[in-house]
C-alpha cells in the first residue's frame, strides 16, 4: 500500500514519505523531509527539509514539524504542539546557521498546545502534558507539565501513570504488557516483557 495525500495537500519532489502513511488536508511536506512507514499526519501540518520521521508517528492538526527536528518511531504529537529551532530569534536577523536540534525519541507523547524549545531531548516513552512548556532535557518515561515543564511523575509505555516518587526507590509491573519497572534514583528503568517491545533504542530510518 503505497502513501495516501489527500488532493488539498502538497508533497515537494525529493521528500520521502513510507508506505502506507497518510497525509491529510491542507499538508505540507518539504523536499528534503524523510516520513517513515504507516505515519498520520492530520489535517495543516508541515514538515520541514531537515526532518526526520520515523514509523507510526502520529501528528494531530496544525502541527509544524520545522527544520532540526527529529521524531523517532511511535511519536504521537497532540493537536497544535509547538516545535522551534531558533533559541533567540529576531526578523532581522538571520540566524539559520544557529538551529538548535530536537530529539523527540521513540514512543514519546507530546500533549496539544504544548511547546518544546529547541535544543532539547525529549526521552523515551517520555510524556509531556498539554500546554507544557519544554525547555530542558526529558528522561525517558517522565511525566512533565506546567511552564517551564516539570518533573512530576512517571508514565509507563501503556501511557497510564505509575505509582511511584520522581526521586527515591521502587519498583511497578504493568498489568497490560508486564513490563517492570524500577525507580533508581532519579531514573526509571524499564523491562520489556511484552511481543511488541523495542529491540534497542534505534530509530528506524525511513
Amino acid at each position: 500500500m503505497s502513501a495516501t495525500i489527500h488532493p488539498s495537500s502538497f508533497a515537494d519532489p525529493g521528500c520521502q514519505i513510507g508506505e502506507g502513511t497518510r497525509i491529510w488536508h491542507f499538508c505540507h511536506v518539504s523536499s528534503g523531509a524523510r516520513i517513515g512507514q504507516h505515519c498520520s499526519l492530520g489535517q495543516n501540518v508541515y514538515v520541514g527539509n531537515d526532518t526526520v520521521i520515523g514509523n507510526n508517528v502520529k501528528i494531530q492538526n496544525n502541527v509544524s514539524v520545522y527544520d532540526a527536528v527529529t521524531l523517532e518511531d511511535d511519536v504521537f504529537c497532540g493537536p497544535s504542539a509547538v516545535f522551534t529551532n531558533v533559541y533567540n530569534p529576531r526578523a532581522a536577523v538571520a540566524r539559520k546557521d544557529e538551529y538548535r536540534r530536537t530529539l523527540v525519541r521513540r514512543g514519546a507523547t507530546l500533549g496539544a498546545n504544548s511547546t518544546i524549545v529547541c535544543g532539547v531531548t525529549i526521552g523515551r516513552y517520555a510524556f509531556v502534558a498539554a500546554g507544557a512548556v519544554v525547555n530542558r532535557d526529558v528522561p525517558e518515561f517522565a511525566l512533565v507539565a506546567g511552564v517551564p515543564g516539570r518533573h512530576i511523575g512517571w508514565m509507563s509505555r501503556h501511557g497510564e501513570r505509575i505509582p511511584l516518587p520522581v526521586h527515591g526507590t521502587g519498583e511497578y509491573e504493568c498489568p497490560h504488557t508486564g513490563d517492570r519497572y524500577r525507580l533508581s534514583g532519579e531514573r526509571l528503568h524499564c523491562e520489556f516483557r511484552s511481543l511488541a517491545a523495542p529491540a534497542d533504542d534505534t530509530a528506524e530510518r525511513p
